[in-house]
């Protein structure tokens, strides 16, 4: 009897850029939601410091009360507007890897020890040849981050790569930007799951 050798890996695609993301899946809110208008502005670079053309970013948030759009979020007491999805979905532009969000500042959220933890995105990013995606978090330069239970667990010198950096330059909305690395030097802090 023959025994055959394990077979070779392949990355994913060429598939994948058959449905990145759709004109609008990055604007999370409608008109007349409430809350502070924020817009998210990043870009996606390799180990190399090259952008990343072809990646897709999802980002899922609390609204601006605090609550998530999902069944298992049953605080009734935090209004959850209609026009709120809480979830959004960005391509990475092929000319520079770069992304955005139209959005609400998040409210806090409950950890799981019950303390309230620092407003926060949670962020998924995929990609041609990744079997399987990455997640990390994006927090805000002005907020107090400082007693957050998932941030204290990140190294300090590393917290960095997850906090954007208010651009003072706009107010309305008001503009976040951050820079998503893979390895090298500033390498973002990705979480297992």
């Amino acid at each position: 009897m023959s025994r055959s050798g394990p077979t070779p890996s392949q990355t994913a695609g060429p598939y994948f850029s058959m449905r990145l993301a759709a004109a609008g899946d990055e604007v999370l809110v409608a008109d007349g939601v409430g809350g502070e208008r924020i817009r998210i502005e990043g870009v996606l670079l390799d180990g190399e410091g090259e952008p990343i053309e072809d990646g897709l970013i999802e980002i899922w948030q609390a609204n601006a009360g605090g609550r998530y759009r999902h069944p298992d979020d049953g605080r009734a007491t935090i209004d959850l507007e209609e026009g709120f999805t809480g979830f959004g979905r960005a391509q990475t532009s092929f000319a520079d890897g770069t992304f955005r969000f139209d959005t609400v500042k998040p409210g806090r959220v409950p950890d799981p020890e019950g303390e309230l933890q620092a407003p926060h995105v949670n962020v998924i990013i995929q990609g041609r040849g990744m079997l399987r995606p990455c997640y990390t978090r994006i927090y805000f330069s002005d907020e107090e981050n400082a007693h957050d239970l998932t941030l204290g667990m990140v190294p300090e010198e590393r917290r960095h790569t997850l906090i954007a950096r208010r651009d003072e330059s706009f107010s309305e909305p008001a503009v976040y930007r951050i820079t998503l690395r893979f390895h090298g030097p500033d390498e973002t802090v990705f979480f297992e799951f």
